[in-house]
């Protein structure tokens, strides 16, 4: 008989449907899901081969279709597995996902076995399906699912908090966050508060199923969670609470005598019960038994002392009576912090902090109590160690709830009472930063810290401080105040750029913004500004002057201003690139902004300032590079307005006292700034035209005559003298006496400074030094240079001009008090006045015969041998210059040395032996000879022929010849030939030397 065949692929898609039906479930479980992704795998690999096996034409046979029965069974089961876990209470599945896990390792091993009946071998189906399937089936046979890691250490925490019957509300109320970061729900209280409401529900399920030892466990974890505010709200436990406390009485109660432990007669907290039914404290117990006693402490029965069992029961009677007494204490400790009695304060205080300490349930009730309020009372108590103590126990307060810390913060004055503290001793500081830190994790209190008066200021002050724990705790605190852009810009003016510079770095831009221009407003001493530049600013500031928006820019150019007065952070800026971007606004005339060009160029000016400051030893740094730079550069002057103008021209002027200042001021000369220069002395705006005469005055200094010569007339010398009879600016008056000082001498310059009155400014300069009293020194200096200009003695007439102006009393005067250079140039008039004296002084009158009885003979000069004065013939002997010039001669100073010589050396004249006797009784002689060691050639040469006309006089070569000796033979030996043979001539006048010697080859 023939059996028709039916095809199976309908059956074979329908099993298909339902096990992808499956997979999907066990995808949306949120628990176990490694376990439930694995299972699905499985069910994936099944689903596959069974579509494989649809599309095939398989006779219908009943071993096939009783094994797909029996494989719907399953994935049902599996399914309905899926679904549980998907729809039931997650804090349930959490809880139970080892019997979860156990139940999914029994439903693969089903589905394997059920996938198994299929008769593979009597289907004709290929090897390799066949191969699949047998892998497939082995595999599930296998598989083991187990509790991941995170479920494992819950389950592991609920039991310790079960076990541990004071566990307090912190322990809790982190457990029940790990099981809602386990679970995947929110860890906000309204979420958490409905799955708990929902797992309560599951253990009213368990008791109506009569499955009593789930819901005992439940019952317990129930017990463990409510200790939690989510779970409980905080009126009903204060409810709760009061409720207990006014049940209670007024006095603690003594301890029951089965409290106490009969090995130490202490009360116990931990009583376990050994083999022979008595009760002792564990550790008593078990140090009993490491003595290696193994007998009852009170029967002497044996006991086995691996057995020893918590008496629950005792444990928490214990634990009642000791909570019933802790109540009473805290309700009646707080009228005694009232008292007027200081030490009963202070054992008030050192009881509550006790009782603080020992458990996180008695620091709730003491909140409860509202202890709060009076601890910050506390805190402006004058008692030093009662304000610590209250501080501390604020503190253990403040660690347990955000309630807690809000409950502190709302107190009035509690913020400033604390903060107060952070002023006073450093153990009071410790104390109150460790509360402060505290309060500041909360954001609403965090976000009005800053604002307390002082804060900021002390905690950057105490960063600072020896204690490394307070300035660690001061740092933090300030980290989490940084929070708020506004407690920056506080820290920042007391000196704590940090934050600061982190949000001008990483910031938004709105925030690099606001940053940068604190930095462009606060005070900053110079080392401020060192440390900020050092620190990282440079790099954001530049990146926003380079920023299209211009409000940035001009930020950024103020904040660069700001930081550039300090030639360190000049040349920091030149180093890393700052002067592009700074030159390219410079430059842009279109610019909307005009205080932006002004603050950049004013910026310029600082890094050219840095430039004149460099180390020997440092690699040198240069604003400008090329002429072209140059030219760029002080063009501008005659573009722009006078704000942009004094920069430039301040820049110019301290380029020109740089490292590279001699190529900076050639430059400018090819450049015809000269010609600029003398239009803007006549400038209408007295800083522009200030400035200009400075530069003005720096390109004299070392320029050829003829550059001066094309562009200096009798206009601009008008203007320079006008310039030093008016203006109130004594630089700028210094300035212009130094240019006339540096005019070259030639005939029509001088005439024009004499038409002008510059004799008369001159002495104006030297004689009136109240006007000039702040840059004296520099005036004077300049102005005895300029009067060099006039003491020529090829011009007579100009001689006497200035001879009658009474200069030549000043010029002695500033022989001794002048600085080396006015000494210097002082000496040169005078030796330019003295070389005029041998034709000026006038013959001595002789009287006749019959009149020599009866009138005294007139004595003359005894350099000049004739009538002298100082006015008439301009003599230094007269003048009493003599002294001052001699003292010059043993100064350092090389130039005021040679000065005072030529004017000495004046009185030398040919064969008269007058002027050298009054050099010998001056005291001059020696000073002279000892100036032969002197490293200047030009020196050692005039002394040679000086020495020449000294020692013709043979008193003076006995006195003086000895020791001139070993200086001329040094020169004789080591000199060129014509010193050599002028050294000879020397050496012969003292006999040292024969007159045919080859020293004079």
């Amino acid at each position: 008989m023939s059996s028709s065949v039916v095809p199976l692929s309908e059956l074979l898609s329908q099993t298909v449907l339902a096990i992808l039906d499956t997979v999907h479930a066990a995808k949306e479980v949120l628990i176990q899901k490694e376990n439930f992704k694995k299972f699905s795998t499985y069910l994936d690999r099944i689903a596959f081969i069974f579509k494989e096996l649809s599309e095939l034409n398989i006779d219908h046979s009943k071993r096939l279709e009783n094994a797909l029965e029996v494989l719907n069974r399953e994935i049902k089961v599996a399914k309905q597995l899926a679904l549980e876990c998907r729809n039931r209470n997650k804090v349930y599945l959490l809880i139970n996902c080892r019997k979860i896990g156990k139940l999914l390792e029994d439903s693969t091993k089903d589905i394997s076995r059920a996938v198994s009946l299929i008769p593979l071998a009597s289907l004709d189906v290929s090897s390799g399906i066949k191969n699949q399937v047998s892998k497939l089936t082995k595999d599930m046979l296998d598989s083991e699912y187990r509790a991941a890691v995170t479920e494992e250490e819950i389950l592991a925490k609920i039991q310790l908090g079960i076990q541990e019957r004071n566990a307090d509300r912190s322990y809790a109320s982190n457990l029940l966050v790990l099981i809602a970061e386990a679970v995947g729900i929110s860890t906000e209280q309204s979420e958490l508060k409905k799955e708990f409401e929902e797992f309560k529900r599951e253990r009213e399920d368990a008791t109506l199923h009569n499955d009593f030892p789930e819901a005992l466990q439940m019952e317990q974890i129930i017990a463990l969670l409510e200790k939690t505010d989510v779970t409980t709200p905080p009126k009903d436990k204060e409810k709760e609470y009061f409720e207990k406390r006014d049940s209670l009485g007024r006095q603690p109660l003594d301890p029951l005598h089965s409290f106490y432990c009969p090995i130490n007669m202490d009360v116990m907290v931990d009583p376990v019960e050994t083999s022979s039914g008595r009760t002792f404290e564990r550790s008593a117990i078990e140090k009993w038994f490491a003595a290696g006693n193994d007998v009852c402490p009170l029967t002497n029965i044996p006991l086995n002392t691996l057995v020893l069992r918590p008496n629950k029961s005792l444990r928490q009677s214990i634990e009642e009576w000791k909570n019933r007494n802790t109540i009473i204490t805290i309700a009646s400790i707080k009228p005694r912090l009232q008292s007027s009695e200081e030490q009963e304060m202070l054992q008030s205080l050192c009881k509550l902090r006790d009782i603080c300490k020992q458990s996180e349930l008695h620091r709730e009730w003491m909140t409860m109590e509202d202890y709060i309020p009076v601890l910050i009372g506390l805190l402006s108590a004058k008692n030093r160690e009662i304000r610590n103590q209250a501080l501390f126990i604020l503190f253990l307060l403040a660690k347990d709830t955000e309630d807690n810390k809000e409950r502190i913060a709302k107190v009035e004055n509690a913020l400033e009472s604390i903060v107060h503290s952070l002023a006073r001793q450093i153990g009071e500081i410790k104390l109150a930063l460790q509360l402060l830190l505290e309060l500041s994790r909360n954001n609403v209190i965090r976000d009005s810290l800053g604002t307390v008066q002082g804060c900021i200021l002390l905690l950057v002050t105490i960063l600072g401080s020896d204690d490394i724990q307070a300035s660690k705790d001061a740092q933090e605190l300030l980290e989490n105040l940084s929070f708020l852009d506004q407690n920056v810009i506080q820290m920042a003016k007391a000196n704590h750029f940090k934050p600061l510079l982190q949000r001008l770095s990483s910031g938004p831009e709105n925030v690099r913004l606001i940053m940068a221009e604190t930095l462009s407003e606060i005070e900053l001493t110079a080392h401020n500004k060192l440390s900020i530049l050092k620190d990282g600013a440079l790099r954001p500031l530049l990146q926003l002057l380079s920023n299209g928006d211009l409000e940035m820019k001009k930020v950024a150019a103020k904040a660069l201003l700001h930081l550039s007065n300090v030639p360190e952070n000049g040349l920091q800026m030149i180093r890393e690139g700052a002067v592009g971007p700074l030159f390219e606004l410079l430059y842009r005339h279109s610019l909307s902004s005009p205080t932006l060009r002004e603050q950049v160029a004013a910026t310029i000016m600082h890094l050219a300032t840095s430039t004149t400051l460099q180390e020997a030893d440092q690699e040198q740094v240069f604003l400008l590079e090329s002429e072209e730079d140059i030219f760029k550069l002080f063009s501008l002057i005659s573009l722009t307005g006078p704000d942009i103008q004094i920069s430039i021209l301040q820049s110019f002027h301290a380029m020109c006292q740089s490292p590279p200042g001699f190529n900076i001021r050639l430059k400018l000369r090819q450049l015809s700034a000269v010609q600029v220069l003398v239009q803007l002395c006549e400038a209408d705006n007295l800083i522009v035209r200030a400035n200009a005469v400075k530069l003005f005055l720096c390109l004299t200094e070392d320029g050829d005559e003829s550059t001066f010569l094309e562009h200096v007339g009798q206009r601009c010398i008008e203007t320079l003298l006008r310039i030093i009879k008016t203006s109130n600016d004594v630089e700028e008056i210094a300035a212009a006496m130094g240019i006339i000082s540096n005019l070259p001498k030639v005939r029509q310059l001088n005439q024009w400074l004499v038409d002008a009155g510059a004799v008369e400014t001159i002495f104006g300069c030297l004689t009136d030094g109240s006007k000039y009293a702040l840059h004296n020194r520099q005036v004077t200096e300049n102005a005895v240079g300029a009067l060099c200009h006039f003491t020529v003695s090829t011009n007579l007439e100009w001689q006497k001009r200035v001879a009658e102006a009474g200069i030549i009393p000043v010029l002695v005067r500033l022989l001794v008090s002048g600085t080396a250079l006015t000494k210097q140039s002082a000496a040169i008039a005078l030796k330019q006045f003295s070389e005029s004296s041998f034709g000026l002084s006038k013959p001595i009158k002789r009287h006749g015969i019959f009149l020599c009885c009866s009138a005294a003979p007139e004595t003359g000069c005894p350099a000049h041998l004739g009538m002298c004065t100082v006015e008439s013939s301009f003599c230094i002997f007269e003048a009493n210059a003599l002294e001052p010039l001699v003292r010059m001669l043993g100064e350092p100073d090389l130039g005021s040395c040679e000065a005072s010589l030529d004017a000495l050396l004046t009185l030398i004249d040919g064969e008269r032996q007058s002027g050298i006797k009054v050099l010998a009784d001056a005291n001059a002689i020696l000073p002279i000879i000892k100036l032969l060691s002197s490293p200047s050639d030009r020196l050692q040469e005039k002394i040679l022929i000086a020495l020449e006309s000294i020692f013709r006089l043979d008193e003076l070569k006995r006195k003086y010849g000895t020791s001139a000796q070993m200086p001329l033979v040094e020169i004789a030996q080591k000199k060129n030939s014509h010193m050599k043979s002028l050294a000879a001539k020397v050496l012969v006048q003292l006999n040292l030397l024969g007159q045919q010697s080859s020293y004079f080859g």
